[in-house]
This record gives C-alpha cells, structure tokens and sequence, in this order.
C-alpha cells in the first residue's frame, strides 16, 4: 500500500463557546457543561479510525479550532495532543495552534496550555478600541486584550492575533493609527480581516431591518491597501490575503489548506481533503463531519468518525479548488501542484480569454509556470476567479 510522504496537518474542532458573536457563522455551540473527558475519547476514537485510511503519515501541524477551544482545561488539550502523536507519531517539530479569546480566565492559562504543548497562540483580539469590541460582541477591552497578546508572547513561541476592519464607521485614517498600534504589539503575526456580512448571524438580520450599514466598497478597499502599506513597511508583508507575517513565522497549518495539502478534521462539522491511502488514481475525498456536538459524539461513540456527508472530487472540482485557494497566497499557484491536484494544466482549467484580461488588467501575474494574483487581484478575488474559470 503507497503511503504519501506529506506531513498530515490535523483540524481539531472544539465547538463551545461561551455566547455567539453576531458576526460569527462558525459552528459554534452554548452549553452549560462540558464532558471534557468524554471528547478527550471521542477524538481519540475518531484519530484510531482514520488512521486506517492515513496510515504512516507524519504530523505536521495540529489546530485546535472552534468555537472557543481555550475553554477547555490545559489538562484535556494535553491528552489529545498525546493521542494524536500516538496515532501518527512526528517526524519534526510540529506546530500546534490554539485559538484563544483575551478574557482573563483563558490568558492565566496560557502556561498549561505551552506545557501541554501548544506552540502557537491565535488570540481573536478583533480590535484596539472599546466602542468597536461592544459593537462586535466582544466580552473583552482593550485593555484585557494588550495584556493578553504580551502574555502570550511571554508564554508561547509563536503568537498571533486577528483584527477586523471595514468596521461602520470606520474611516481610512482611523484604521491606519489602529493598525499602527497593532504592529506595534505584534512580535511576527497578524491577521487582518474585513468585515463580512454572512447568512444567518445576527449581523445580518441587523443589517437587513437598516439597523447600520456597511462601509462603502471604496472605504473598504482604502483600509485594504492601507493594511498592504503599513504590514509591508513593519516588516510583516501579506504572504495572503488576509495573513501578515515575518520570514520565518508564516502558519504552516494554514499552509497545507492554502497549497492543496492533505489535512484531517475531526469534531463537530470539521472538514477535511485527503487522498486516501490505497487509492491508485490519487483521488481526493472531502469530508464533513456532523454539526451537532451531541450527533457528533454520538456517531463517534457508536464505532463512527462522525462524517456526515464524503464526496469524492471530480478533477475540474479539484483544479478549481487549487485554484482558488493558492490564488489566496501571494506565491501564487505553480503548474506542477495543480497538476499534481487534478491532471489538469492551467490550459485545460484556464479561460485563456479571461487570463489575458486578467494580465492586461494588472490582477495577476503568470510566468515561469506560475499563476499569482496581485495585490488588486488577491482584493477581487472572487470576481478574479469567475473570470479565470468561465
């Protein structure tokens, strides 16, 4: 049986959280206790059956996601990170990311969570402003977030922190001295993310009664490219759309997604791409595992991994997979892993017609056997892909 050489990357979804954001569309779950040894032996039991379909794999990279997976005590997380690396023992270091709220309560934890084994901290800090948190439903301030980026730092290799803008509002000038200050806390990482308006969350029903309204697509754009010049001028450029590091502290987990790799997600409506092992033509499976953290368990607990749904991707949907997930990266898309991906070269999956507008327009770049977007590109990207792929 061919085993393939690529470190696995690992998704581990912890899906509580203590309350919703409103701008939130994660599955995400309140509930008034945890059985947290009852998940520790449903990963467990879900990572032993999987294994038959990812045997010899080496670990790369693990992610602790949610939800709100710093609720768990240091003591849980420790106990499945030792039954991921009996299941899949590493061959080097390995990152394991935890994300992390700033409240106070998750930040004296920081130290069990690094002699657990975390090595990277992924704090939703959202913003440095107390108007701007209230409005995001954010439990913590400003305050409690700078304290919780420096004892990050102090407790873990490698720290990084997200913020939002585009916020209502929001003017240009205002989100550079935000950022500003951001980079000034930020040691190696930081993601930027703008506001997005997604189904189903309370930010949408607020915005469809005109409760507020969302910046205009030209403010946006300006705090766009204002986040482009002041993370390229502090040292940590944009190597993807919404992510900024220094050489060196780039998320390898992120990485696999991005570069089509083969990553496992487990727990409650994770998902998943992996080429199973024994597959002679290469074929890629999607999975997505059941929302409800109780199915979950369940399913799991009745000798399960707890998939909801497995669909095996056709080559065009593997090219345009490839496609609009290296197009994210600012390395751009090589020839050869799109190949690799789906048997397809970028004539068979290109409109050649659509590339060359693209091209002219300035929103990508192709040479040496490399398709990238620009930074134009990278800000349109949707728009970028329908005409690539039309």
């Amino acid at each position: 049986m061919a085993v393939r050489a690529e470190p696995l990357a690992l998704y581990l979804h912890w899906p509580f959280c203590r309350f919703k954001c409103p701008y939130c569309d994660f599955n995400v779950h309140i509930r008034a206790a945890v059985d947290e040894a009852r998940w520790v032996r449903a990963f467990a039991a879900a990572m032993t059956r999987a294994a038959e379909e990812l045997p010899g794999r080496a670990l790369g990279s693990i992610y602790f996601g949610g939800g709100t997976p710093s609720l768990m005590a240091p003591e849980t997380l420790g106990a499945i990170l030792d039954a991921a690396f009996a299941t899949w023992p590493a061959d080097a270091p390995v990152e394991v990311t935890l994300e992390a709220n700033p409240g106070p309560a998750e930040a004296a934890r920081f130290a069990g969570f690094r002699a657990a084994g975390v090595t990277r901290l992924s704090l939703g800090v959202q913003a440095l402003d107390d108007d701007a948190l209230r409005f995001l439903g954010r439990d913590h301030d400003r305050a409690q977030a700078i304290r919780a980026i420096e004892a990050g730092q102090q407790a873990f290799e490698q720290v990084s922190f997200d913020l939002i803008y585009a916020r209502p509002g929001q003017e240009p000038e205002a989100w550079r001295r935000e950022l500003r200050e951001a980079l000034s806390l930020a040691r190696d990482h930081l993601s930027l993310y703008q506001l997005t308006i997604e189904r189903g969350t309370a930010f949408a029903a607020q915005v469809r009664r005109k409760a507020w309204s969302p910046p205009p697509e030209d403010t946006a754009a300006a705090q766009f490219e204002i986040a482009q010049e002041e993370t390229a001028a502090a040292g940590l450029p944009a190597y993807e759309i919404s992510n900024h590091a220094r050489e060196g502290a780039r998320s390898r987990h992120n990485f696999v997604y991005w570069r089509y790799g083969d990553y496992l997600g487990l727990g409650p409506g994770a998902h998943g791409r992996f080429i199973p092992a024994g597959d002679a033509a290469g074929v890629r499976v999607a999975t997505v595992a059941r929302r409800k953290p109780e199915a979950w368990l369940e399913a799991v607990e009745a000798g399960g991994i707890g998939e909801e749904e497995r669909v095996t991707l056709s080559a065009t949907e593997r090219a345009e997979e490839c496609l609009m997930l290296g197009l994210r990266l600012a390395e751009g898309v090589p020839e050869a892993r799109l190949r690799a991906a789906s048997g397809q070269g970028f004539d068979a999956a290109l409109d050649p017609a659509g590339l060359a507008r693209l091209r002219d327009g300035g929103f990508v770049t192709f040479q040496d056997g490399v398709l990238a977007a620009t930074p134009e590109g990278r800000q349109r990207l949707d728009a970028v892909l329908g005409a690539l792929l039309a």
